[in-house]
């Protein structure tokens, strides 16, 4: 099975699936100026790839860095290799707070499987006993969250999913894109598309990847280290400091497309956090 960066599907291949496509050409929307990946760069993430998109540019195949998130950030900050989860923004709950999420559904909407697989990802949150519970919204008007589908052109190049970080008022990150063709083109499971819409779910709370610090741990290739950021990497008391893929944790950089429900150590931080 090809190997899915969001994620994109690892382990039986050593190449991210977008290298081992043919490259596409690129047009004007790919172009990010100079000074923007530099930026990108100085924050501690890989500009190469970085792709402009409405809400700012999109980094690391699935992460979302928006305008406010590139302004002003002190880019001299670093954290130590071996220390991260959360970010410094996370969401406000006043002791309890439900989050919705509104997902299309009908002949432009999501298919039955991803909706069962949001389903899904909703219920392993909500089973946590958490400060913060998730549940369905029936319309995109008021809803914390919004599912969006990524664009075909996207999809092609083997995007998965993309979200983004909560804003500085305590607020989840309001969006989320996910591919349409999880089922179709990838064959996963619903337990697998659950496992990649809670992995973006995670990062609209404040989660940062398991393997922030080395994506090749589940992704292959190179040693790759996404940095602070300016957005925080804050290592959550009482999980590890390292990750491998064995473990297994919802937050990997990279899956197999297989199931990943919360671990131990996922339950650890989450119930730190919410």
């Amino acid at each position: 099975m090809k190997k899915l960066n969001i994620y994109l599907l690892p382990f039986l291949a050593l190449a991210l699936f977008a290298v081992s496509c043919a490259k596409e050409s690129t047009t004007l929307e790919d172009e990010v100026p100079q000074e923007i990946l530099t930026k990108i760069a100085q924050l501690g993430f890989n500009p190469d790839g970085a792709v402009a998109v409405e809400e700012g540019y999109r980094v690391e195949r699935d992460i979302i860095l928006t305008h406010e998130n590139l302004e002003g950030v002190d880019v001299t900050h670093r954290v130590p290799n071996m220390e991260q989860y959360s970010t410094n923004n996370l969401v406000s709950t006043g002791g309890s707070r439900n989050i919705t999420i509104y997902a299309p559904t009908g002949r432009k909407g999501y298919s039955a499987g991803m909706l069962a697989g949001l389903d899904e990802a909703i219920a392993r949150y909500n089973a946590e006993n958490l400060e913060i519970t998730f549940s369905r919204a029936s319309s995109s008007n008021g809803a914390d969250i919004v599912m969006k589908r990524l664009s075909k052109r996207d999809e092609r190049r083997g995007v998965l999913g993309s979200a983004g970080f909560p804003t500085a008022s305590g607020d989840p990150y309001g969006e989320i894109k996910m591919s349409g063709i999880l089922e179709s083109s990838y064959g996963l499971s619903t337990d697998g598309i659950a496992t990649i819409i809670g992995h973006e779910m995670g990062h609209c709370v404040g989660f940062r990847h398991t393997d922030y610090f080395d994506r090749s741990i589940s992704c292959g290739g190179s040693t790759s280290n996404e940095g602070s950021a300016g957005i925080g990497a804050n290592h959550i008391p009482g999980t590890p400091t390292g990750a491998s893929a064995n473990a297994g944790s919802w937050m990997l950089s990279c899956t197999d497309g297989s199931d990943r429900p919360f671990n131990n150590d996922d339950q650890t931080a989450l119930d730190y956090l919410y």
